[in-house]
C-alpha cells in the first residue's frame, strides 16, 4: 500500500490548552471525513504562552497532557493515524521543557517520539526576538518511525535549516518527512517554501509541513501559515495559504519516492571527503 491521504492541519492556537483541544478535535474529524489516512497537527499544538513563564507553568508531563490524550483519543474515535506535531512536555527534575512531536497509530498508540534538536535563538532584524534555549532542552537523537505507508523522519520547524539531519534521515530509509512548524511571518515570506521544497528534492522523500497561522490570542505572536505537502520532485501538491485555520488534504503516492529518486540517484553518490581547509598561497615560478 504506497498511496493514501494526508490531512495537514493548519491552527491559530492561543494560550489556553482546551481551547486548542477543542479545534484539534473537531479539525481531526473534518479531515478524516473529507479522507485523510494521516492525520498532522503543528509545531506547538498545545499552546503558544504568552511569555516564558507562562510556557513553562503550563507545560504538562506526558502522562497528564490533555493534548496529547485528545489526539490518541481522535485516532482511536477516527481509525486513523495521528502525527501530533509538538506539545510541551515537564520532564521529572529538570526545569527546562521538551518541545516534543508524536507519532500515533490508529489504535491511539504512541509509536514514536522526537525531541526538537536545534533551537531557533534569533534576533531578527524587525525587532522579533526569540531564545528557544532559555525555555526548551534541545533532543539529542533522530527519529525514524514506522507507518502502513513508509519510513517517517520525525523533525520539527527550525530543524529545517540543517539539510544534513534529512539527508541522514533518508539515507536510514525515511521516505517521507514530517516538519510541523511554528514560522515566523518574515522567515516564511522569505524561506518557507524554497527551504520544504528544498528538502524534498534533496532527499526525494515526501514532506509534510502542518503550521500555526495568524495572530495569537494571549502571546500576540504572528505565525506564517501555508501547510503545505510537497512531492519528491519538489511541487507542492497542498497549500492552506496564509490567512485562516483549518486543513488541506493531499493525496500521496509513495511511488513517487522512488520514480525520483532514480531519475536524480543523488543519494547514491555520496562521497566521503577532507573537511574544509583554508587553502595556502601557491608560490609562483621565479620570472
Amino acid at each position: 500500500m504506497t498511496a493514501f491521504k494526508a490531512g495537514l492541519i493548519q491552527s491559530n492556537v492561543s494560550n489556553e490548552m482546551a481551547e486548542n483541544v477543542a479545534f484539534v478535535r473537531a479539525e481531526a474529524k473534518r479531515a478524516r471525513d473529507a479522507g485523510a489516512d494521516f492525520v498532522m497537527t503543528p509545531e506547538n499544538t498545545g499552546l503558544i504562552g504568552a511569555n516564558r513563564a507562562e510556557t513553562l507553568a503550563k507545560a504538562q508531563t506526558e502522562e497528564e497532557h490533555a493534548m496529547l490524550a485528545a489526539c490518541r483519543s481522535a485516532a482511536r474515535e477516527t481509525g486513523a493515524w495521528f502525527l501530533l506535531g509538538s506539545i510541551h512536555v515537564r520532564m521529572p527534575g529538570e526545569e527546562q521543557i521538551r518541545n516534543r512531536s508524536y507519532l500515533i497509530d490508529s489504535d491511539g498508540g504512541i509509536v514514536a517520539s522526537y525531541d526538537k534538536i536545534h533551537m531557533f535563538d534569533v534576533q531578527l532584524a524587525g525587532g522579533e526576538s526569540y531564545r528557544e534555549s532559555s525555555t526548551f532542552k534541545p533532543g539529542e537523537r533522530s527519529v525514524l518511525a514506522e507507518t502502513p505507508w513508509g519510513v517517517l523522519g520525525m523533525t520539527i520547524c527550525y530543524d529545517l535549516r540543517f539539510p544534513y539531519l534529512y539527508r541522514d534521515l533518508a539515507h536510514a530509509g525515511a521516505t517521507m518527512l514530517s516538519i510541523p512548524s511554528s514560522f515566523t511571518v518574515p522567515t516564511g515570506k522569505a524561506h518557507w517554501h524554497t527551504l520544504m521544497r528544498a528538502r524534498a528534492i534533496e532527499t526525494g522523500c515526501y514532506v509534510f509541513a502542518p503550521a500555526q497561522v495568524g495572530t495569537h490570542k494571549g502571546s500576540g505572536r504572528k505565525t506564517y501559515g501555508h501547510s503545505v505537502a510537497v512531492a519528491p520532485w519538489g511541487e507542492v501538491i497542498a497549500d492552506a495559504g496564509g490567512e485562516n485555520a483549518g486543513f488541506v488534504i493531499a493525496d500521496v503516492d509513495l511511488a513517487k519516492v522512488e520514480e525520483a529518486r532514480k531519475m536524480v540517484p543523488s543519494l547514491q553518490h555520496d562521497r566521503k571527503y577532507a573537511p574544509p581547509a583554508l587553502a595556502k598561497p601557491v608560490a609562483r615560478a621565479a620570472e
